[in-house]
Formats: structure tokens, C-alpha cells, sequence
């Protein structure tokens, strides 16, 4: 409700909406109480109000909001004292498109003022305008409103949260950053501009992408790999791809593979893993220069941060520390005598040993994890082949990939939470001094352990699959480890999206709501009742506790590793990351505003820890894709065919060139196919993927000269490639300033003008001490006059 005040001369009859003004007397003593009009005679008896309907889109400008601007206003005033030649600094822009929208509805206000007056008027009341009144009068009743407004702040800037912020019918405007800093404090709003900023900069990410996974499907039909791979004219038939089990196949069924591995191991892959590495260096820039104009902003330029210590947790960690490593003896002088006791090195020496191997051995559990999906993908492909159902037996390979990412999705998802709950116990061992110190160490060791467990599979089909030998890691099918890599990280990062960051954040609140509803004795009306006679805050208090932001940076950080470090497999990950962004920011708005109690709000000037962790996986990025192009795909392969061995410098004849071969009267006992007449003949000579000398050559199954040849270009590659990229993001980094140059010129002149102050002070002073100085001693020194006596 909107309040529009109206000073009158008559007490006014009851039937109109009417406050009294019992708060707004004067503090001065003597017959005339309460605000009077300009002759000092009439008094002010009643304020009348009337509503205006308030839109979506309004915000009241209370000095309460206004502080930001006021403080700009005042920066731009002394500026213009020293050169009015430099423009303001530009104002952020998700402020801005906040507060055009607002500018209509003083219009509006003004009409219905005037109605208001007008109809006042054919009643016979006298008014007199608030130019009229006298400075006190104005001044008190503006008091009064204000106070009377801000008590309902709080459920005003929730509903307006919830209308522009928390609604998926704005998901294509602006966040109302400043708002949302003065609601939840400076902390929370740094991360929605730090995830609005990300989202904003996935935006050319994801364009990129789907042109290269456009031109792969544009040129799939010309590459001409695929085409012989698919060519029914090449009788190739290859090896078996496992032991006993898996018999003889013909090249030709690994058509579609080859056909669907080219939409993203093409030319153009090249070039947006480059485009990436510059697209990583180009974002942690713009958020720096972007961090900065905020400090600016809510005037957190100067802001130092303060070592709290860790009060909620001290006492119960001190005790299970104490319980844990030290006698009964100490731990009764530290109950009992309440002696706050300063830990040394040597003291949390246990708990730091102890946290370092509980992390080694759960990083060795995710490896025996993948262990487990490895031993599960060689028996259920194993039984597939052995099986007499000829529909189990149509598409061998795409159920073994699908269900084992599946199952690497399940396991994932399951084992997050425990390491989440891991490191928080491991945290709270090590009985940490301050809450900045608890929430950095507990931020490494979660990251360290999700991420672990969220790349453990990814890495080992990228790396490790199919080149060892050794029953764990058997052979990919021809250009099929590039896809089962493209298929595994399609899979965890859309399942984690999905069923982690966003059904459970919807469903779990749902479902402990629908709990403590079915535990509840009232029915659905009474339940009803019993909330409209509860307070604000006796409503809150039955919300979800919050557990702070490591959740919600962490979900965007393992993301942002699955853009950058695999994306040479995958160009639809930005993609993929820019839709679930879109509505992540309205998912956690909707929860922060509705579904979790309102944290206490913290001063902070920039993200902390996870700036660090942002900036380190952009470095590894650019290696491991690298690494990906190099050793994964064929782009190395068929640059020095095309090079080196072409006899015309085209394509033809690299599957033939790719594949060795092999007789199979060389199978170690044990290990031939239990079906060798699969293909209804006989098979004496059989191919497979790789660079070996032939069964007839002096030196059999050797490696041979051409895979020494490739080697060596694939570890050139890494190298220059790393290291011009590396230079190029750097180059990024040095050409891009951290701070925008309108801010650093202002924050010079604040600089300049707090030191002319200080000297213009000093000055004062000077003068002063001289002017003193030169007195006569026999001169008295004037005092004011004074009318009462001193009492002493």
C-alpha cells in the first residue's frame, strides 16, 4: 500500500480512512502539542491516506533503498569539482534495466493525488499543500510514514522478489541485483551476479557450439573416413573386441559410430577448444571487471573482512576433538573450567593425518567404483554375445554404453552426498579458528572428493580405454571411444542438472513438507487455519534451514569443469550448461525466497576460494583437451596420413592404413572366440586399430615405425598447443583491465579529494594553533555570552 498524505483543518468524520498522529508531538515543551500548519495556530489532527494499486514492477524509494545513489550522486558532485570533462561512471546494468520500468508509475500517482484532493474539496474540507506546511510539519509527517513503512519492508521486498526475481515469466530480464544485496546482504548477491554474469557469458559459448556441431552434421556425408567405414565394397573383417565371449564382425556395422563420432571429432573441433581456453580467460576478466564495479556500487572498495571465530561450532567440535586424542582428565578442566584452549600444530596433527587418508582412501573408492562399472560393462557384453535371443543380440554396443553411463550416473549422484557429509566431519575434526577458515577447508576437501568421483569415469574413457593391455581395458570398436566419451559426459551432466540440481532441490522440500503434513493432527482446513493465525516469523520458522552457498557454487563449479575441460568430445555442453542456467537462477530464487528461512546477511567483497578454483580449471582445461585431441580423436592420425603417407594427400585408404593385422592362430590359449564360424566362414586373418607390424614380418606385433611417427606429433601437439593457448589467454589477462577505467578514475579523484580534505583540516588547525599563539597573555579570552548561570 502506497501512502499519500493530505494535511486538513477539520477533525474528519469517521467513515474515512483516517490514522492518528499521537507519534508525531513535538519534543519542545509548551501549549501548542503535535505538527502545526505555517501560522503556528492550526494543528494537525488526522492524515488521511488512500491506496494506489500497487504494479509488479514498483519499488519504494525509501532512503533505505536510495543509499547507493545518494553516495553516487555525492561522488559524482566532488568529481565535478576537480573536471567536469570526465563522464560519471556507467551504472550497472542490471540496476538499470531494474529501474526504468519504475519511472510510469509517478504519473499515476500524481493522477490519483489530485482525484483524491478534488474529492476532498466537494466534501467542504479546507486543504493547504505540503508547500503550505510549515519545514516541522513536513518533516514529522514524513517521519511517521517512513517508520510506519519500514515495519513492513521486509514482506515488501519479499513479494517483490518473488514477482521480479523468483518467477519463471521473468527468466529473460535482468536480475534485481541490488535489491536482492539489500534483502539477503552483499554475500548472496554476489554469487546470483557471479551465476548471472556465467550464464550471460555461456551465451556465445553455446552459439559456437551448435555451429561446430552444425558443420559436423553439414559435412558428415563428405568425410571420407566414414564413407569407407560404411562402404559395403570393404569386406574388412576385424578382430574380437573381447575375449571368448565376442566373436569376428565386419567393419561395416560400426557405420553409425563412425557417422555420429564425426558430428564432434571434426576440423572445427580444434578451433572451439582454442575458442574455449580464450572464452574461460575472457569470462574470469569480465567478472573481475564486473566484481569491481559492484564494491564500487555498495561501497565495499575499502571493505577489510574480519576473522569471525567459528562460535556455533566450537564447542561441539572441541569436544569431539578432545574425546577423540585426549585423555578424560583434560577434557574435564576444559568442560568444567570453561578455558578456552589454543590448539598448536602438534594438536590437530591427528585430525590433519586423519582427514588426509580418509580423502586418499574414498578418491580409492571412486576408482574401485569405476573398477566395479568396468567388470560391469566385459560380463553384460559378455552375455549379451553368448545370449540365443537374437533381440539382445541386435545392439550390443549401445545398451553396454547406455546402461553402464546409467549406472556411473546413480553411483555418482549417491556418493556426493556421502563425501558431502564426509568432508563437512573431517572439517569439523580439524576444529578450525574462524568461520572464513572452516568454510575454505571444507570447500577443498568437497570439491576435491565430487570432483574425483564426477570425472573418474570420464577419464578413464578419454585416457585409459583400450590402451592397456590388460583384461580391465579392453578395445574400443573403430572411432567408438571418442563417442562412448561424448555418451558419458552427455549423460552425468545432463542427470546431474536434472535429478540433482533441480529435482531434488523441487521435490525434497516438497517431500519433508508432505511429512511433517502427514504427521500433523489437524486436516488440510484446520492446518489452514492454524497459519493465518501465525506471525511472519512463526511462518518462517517452519521453512528449511539454509545451509549456505558451498552447495549452489559447487553444483556451478563441477558444471563449468564439465564445459571447459572435455568439451573437445562435446560442443553441446554449453549449450546444454546456458538452458539449465536459465533456470537454475529461478530455481534457487524461488527457494531462497519461499522455501528456506532468510539468512542472516554477510558483508563480502568478491566470491572468496571458488575465484581460485574457477581460474584453475581453466588452466587444466586447456591441457586436457589437448590431451583429448591428441590421443582421443583421430585429428592427429589423419594429419600425418594426409601428410605423410597419402600417396594424393586425400583421405583415402586412412581406415586401411589405421588397422593391423592379425592371425588368429596367434590367440593365447583360452582366448579365442567360443563362436570363430560367426560370420559362416572360417577366418584366418583378421584386423585391428593400431600401428603394429604384420604377423609375417621379421619383428611380429611389434610397434611399428608409422605409431613412433604419430607419437611424436601427438606430443608436439600437446605441447604447442598448450603453449600458445596458454600465451593467448595470458595476452586475454594483460589486455583486459581488472578495473573499468570510469571506476579506477573515480576512485583517483576520491583519493585526491579525501587527501585536499585532510590538508584543508590540517590547515585549519594550523591556523588555529597560531592564531592562539599569537594572543596576548594579558588579554582575556572572549567567551560567548550567556544568559544562565554555570552551574558546576
Amino acid at each position: 500500500m502506497i501512502c499519500q498524505h493530505v494535511c486538513i483543518k477539520y477533525i474528519i468524520p469517521l467513515s474515512l480512512s483516517s490514522q492518528p498522529l499521537n507519534s508525531l508531538k513535538s519534543d519542545e515543551a509548551g501549549p501548542k502539542q503535535g505538527p502545526t500548519f505555517q501560522d503556528g495556530q492550526r494543528r494537525v489532527d488526522y492524515v488521511l491516506t488512500y491506496h494506489i494499486q500497487k504494479p509488479q514492477s514498483f519499488r519504494r524509494k525509501t532512503s533505505h533503498f536510495g543509499d547507493y545513489r545518494i553516495l553516487r550522486s555525492l561522488r559524482r558532485s566532488l568529481s565535478m569539482m576537480r573536471g567536469r570533462d570526465t563522464p560519471p561512471p556507467k551504472e550497472d546494468p542490471e540496476v538499470a534495466a531494474h529501474k526504468h520500468r519504475l519511472d510510469y508509475h509517478e504519473d499515476d500517482k500524481r493522477f490519483r493525488q489530485t482525484e483524491f484532493e478534488d474529492n476532498l474539496r466537494e466534501m467542504g474540507l479546507e486543504l493547504e499543500k505540503d508547500e503550505g506546511v510549515s519545514y516541522d510539519v513536513v518533516e514529522r509527517i514524513n517521519l511517521f510514514i517512513r517508520k510506519a513503512t519500514m515495519l513492513f519492508y521486509p514482506l515488501l521486498s519479499c513479494q517483490i522478489l518473488y514477482d521480479e526475481w523468483a518467477s519463471y515469466s521473468v527468466f529473460y530480464k535482468y536480475q534485481p541485483i541490488g535489491l536482492i544485496r539489500k534483502y539477503f546482504g552483499e554475500k548472496i548477491g554476489l554469487y546470483f551476479a557471479w551465476l548471472g554474469v556465467y550464464t550471460q557469458m555461456l551465451i556465445p559459448a553455446a552459439i559456437v557450439g551448435a555451429i561446430v556441431f552444425l558443420y559436423g552434421c553439414a559435412t558428415v556425408d563428405n568425410d571420407i573416413p566414414s564413407m569407407e567405414i560404411c562402404d559395403p565394397r570393404n569386406n574388412i573383417t576385424m578382430c574380437p573386441l573381447c575375449d571368448r565371449a565376442c566373436s569376428y564382425w565386419k567393419l561395416k556395422t560400426a557405420c553409425g559410430t563412425a557417422r555420429a563420432s564425426h558430428l564432434f571429432d571434426n576440423p572445427a573441433t580444434v578451433f572451439f577448444s582454442i575458442f574455449m581456453a580464450l572464452w574461460a580467460a575472457m569470462f574470469m576478466e569480465h567478472w573481475k571487471r564486473r566484481q569491481m564495479r559492484l564494491n564500487y556500487i555498495w561501497d565495499l572498495t575499502g571493505f577489510e573482512e574480519e576473522e569471525v571465530s567459528l562460535c556455533p561450532y566450537n564447542t561441539a567440535c572441541l569436544l569431539l576433538y578432545v574425546c577423540s586424542y585426549f585423555s578424560l582428565d583434560y577434557v574435564l578442566i576444559t568442560l568444567f573450567q570453561e578455558k578456552k584452549v589454543k590448539l598448536t600444530c602438534t594438536d590437530r596433527a591427528p585430525a590433519y593425518m586423519t582427514g588426509l587418508f580418509t580423502m586418499l582412501i574414498m578418491v580409492g573408492v571412486t576408482f574401485a567404483v569405476v573398477f566395479g562399472v568396468i567388470l560391469y560393462r566385459i560380463s553384460i557384453k559378455a552375455a549379451l554375445h553368448m545370449s540365443s535371443n537374437p533381440t539382445a543380440r541386435t545392439n550390443i554396443r549401445a545398451t553396454v554404453k547406455g546402461t553402464a553411463a546409467v549406472i556411473n550416473l546413480v553411483i555418482i549422484i549417491i556418493m556426493d552426498e556421502v563425501y558431502g557429509a564426509l568432508a563437512r566431519w573431517l572439517t569439523l575434526l580439524e576444529v578450525p579458528k574462524t568461520d572464513k577458515s572452516f568454510e575454505e577447508r571444507l570447500i577443498i576437501k568437497t570439491f576435491v572428493l565430487k570432483f574425483a568421483n564426477a570425472f573418474s569415469p570420464i577419464v578413464y574413457l578419454a585416457f585409459f580405454r583400450g590402451r592397456l593391455n590388460s583384461l580391465l581395458l579392453y578395445l574400443c570398436a573403430h572411432a567408438g571411444c571418442l563417442m562412448e566419451l561424448c555418451i558419458q559426459l552427455c549423460i552425468t551432466m545432463l542427470g546431474k542438472q536434472l535429478i540433482q540440481n533441480n529435482l531434488f532441490e523441487i521435490g525434497i522440500p516438497k517431500i519433508k513438507k508432505l511429512i511433517r503434513r502427514r504427521k500433523s493432527d489437524m486436516d488440510s482446513q484446520q492446518q489452514e487455519d492454524y497459519n493465518m493465525t501465525l506471525q511472519r516469523h512463526e511462518k518462517d520458522h517452519f521453512l528449511g534451514p539454509f545451509v549456505g552457498l558451498s552447495p549452489e557454487y559447487m553444483e556451478m563449479i563441477i558444471q563449468f569443469g564439465m564445459v571447459t575441460l572435455f568439451v573437445a568430445s562435446f560442443p553441446l555442453a554449453p549449450l546444454f550448461a546456458l538452458l539449465n542456467n536459465i533456470i537454475e537462477i529461478r530455481l534457487d530464487a524461488k527457494k531462497f525466497v519461499t522455501e528456506v528461512r532468510r539468512p542472516i546477511a554477510a558483508r563480502a567483497k568478491d566470491i572468496g576460494i571458488w575465484y581460485n578454483l574457477l581460474r584453475g580449471l581453466s588452466k587444466v582445461a586447456v591441457i586436457v583437451n589437448a590431451f583429448v585431441i591428441s590421443f582421443t580423436s583421430d585429428f592427429i592420425p589423419r594429419l600425418v596420413y594426409q601428410y605423410m603417407y597419402s600417396p594424393d594427400g586425400s583421405m583415402h585408404g586412412f581406415v586401411n592404413h589405421t588397422l593391423s593385422y592379425f592371425n588368429v592362430s596367434d590367440f593365447q590359449p583360452g582366448t579365442a572366440p567360443l563362436q570363430p564360424m560367426h560370420l559362416g566362414y572360417e577366418v584366418q586373418i583378421c584386423r585391428y586399430k593400431d600401428y603394429r607390424e604384420t604377423p609375417w614380418s621379421n619383428t611380429p606385433y611389434d610397434l611399428s615405425k608409422e605409431f613412433w611417427a604419430i607419437l611424436a606429433c601427438r606430443l608436439a601437439f600437446v605441447v604447442v598447443f598448450q603453449n600458445v593457448v596458454m600465451l593467448m589467454s595470458d595476452f586475454v589477462d594483460w589486455l583486459i583491465p581488472d578495473i573499468p577505467k570510469d571506476i579506477s578514475l573515480q576512485i583517483h579523484k576520491e583519493k585526491i579529494l579525501m587527501v585536499e580534505l585532510f590538508m584543508k583540516e590540517e590547515e585549519g588547525k594550523k591556523l588555529l594553533r597560531d592564531s592562539h599563539s599569537n594572543q596576548s597573555p594579558l588579554q582575556p579570552r572572549s567567551r560567548p555570552a550567556s544568559h544562565t548561570p554555570s552551574n558546576c
